[in-house]
């Protein structure tokens, strides 16, 4: 059984996918850009200020299953240029708890909106 997640705390829009899915104990996030889900617009900044308001995309949609960032296990991380790794580093470790998620990040050649970043991330929302 599977259950979709919604929630106004992260962007929201008309194409046709989920902004998470619940699959028994796991939850699928989709990816987020940096994207303000009050004005829906792209936040300005830096790699590093696009990558925390990715994130909070993330903690916002995890929380409306009932998680948090901690019960992240997996994300992919994709930037537009890899020469901002350090910065998207910086801000993802000072968001992450103390134990990360696995993680798995790729240089692409676009993202929507002409954003530097985007990820997705797994959850584990069952019993340690």
């Amino acid at each position: 059984m599977t259950e979709r997640i919604t929630t106004d705390d992260a962007p929201r829009n008309d194409n046709p996918y989920s902004q998470a899915v619940r699959a028994g104990d796991t939850l699928y996030v989709s990816g987020y850009g940096p994207v303000d889900p009050t004005t829906g617009e792209e936040v300005a900044g830096d790699v590093g200020t696009q990558t925390e308001r990715v994130l909070g995309n993330v903690e916002h949609t995890v929380a409306a299953a009932g998680g948090s960032l901690a019960d992240l296990v997996k994300t992919t991380v994709y930037l537009t240029d890899l020469d901002d790794y350090d910065a998207m580093n910086d801000a993802y470790g000072a968001c992450l708890p103390s134990t990360p998620p696995a993680r798995v990040c790729v240089e692409v050649s676009r993202l929507p909106g002409d954003v530097a970043v985007e990820m997705d991330a797994i959850a584990y929302l069952g019993e340690p």
